[in-house]
């Protein structure tokens, strides 16, 4: 009795593991960095009531932009960005980025000028505001 317990114990063991085995696939393969790459787009994402939209930055002025699809951009008027967490961004007399955690009533500098976007990419300008990313890649 006891071996036939522990053959069916071991039966159903090798079933469950046979069949998880061939249950699992991979859907979509996400490639994580840990170095920082120049973004060869010039361009980050965020959201926008609760839609993806790109940023991107006219170096020759410092001026924001952003796109719905990445095709047709439109100047943002305030300047302004949020990261992952919320914070509000923007870059002060072209030669500055701050940020905002109230909704903009104060503004402190940005620490090495990095922020987390939403989809969980990090990115940071350099002193010629070059865009520079580190993280998920799609």
């Amino acid at each position: 009795m006891k071996k036939m317990i522990l053959l069916a114990g071991f039966a159903c063991f090798t079933f469950v593991n046979v069949n998880a085995e061939t249950k699992t696939s991979i859907t979509k393969v996400i490639t994580v960095s840990d170095e920082w790459m120049k973004s060869k787009e010039g361009t980050w994402d965020g959201m926008h009531d609760g839609k993806k939209v790109w940023y991107k930055l006219d170096m020759k002025d410092a001026s924001l932009w952003w796109s719905m699809d990445g095709k047709k951009w439109e100047a943002v008027k305030d300047g302004m960005w949020q990261d992952k967490d919320g914070k509000w961004l923007k870059i002060v007399d072209a030669k500055m980025l701050k940020w905002s955690a109230d909704g903009g009533k104060t503004w402190s500098d940005v620490p090495e000028w990095k922020w987390e976007a939403p989809s969980g990419t990090w990115y940071k300008f350099d002193k010629d505001w070059s865009l520079w990313m580190m993280g998920h890649k799609k």
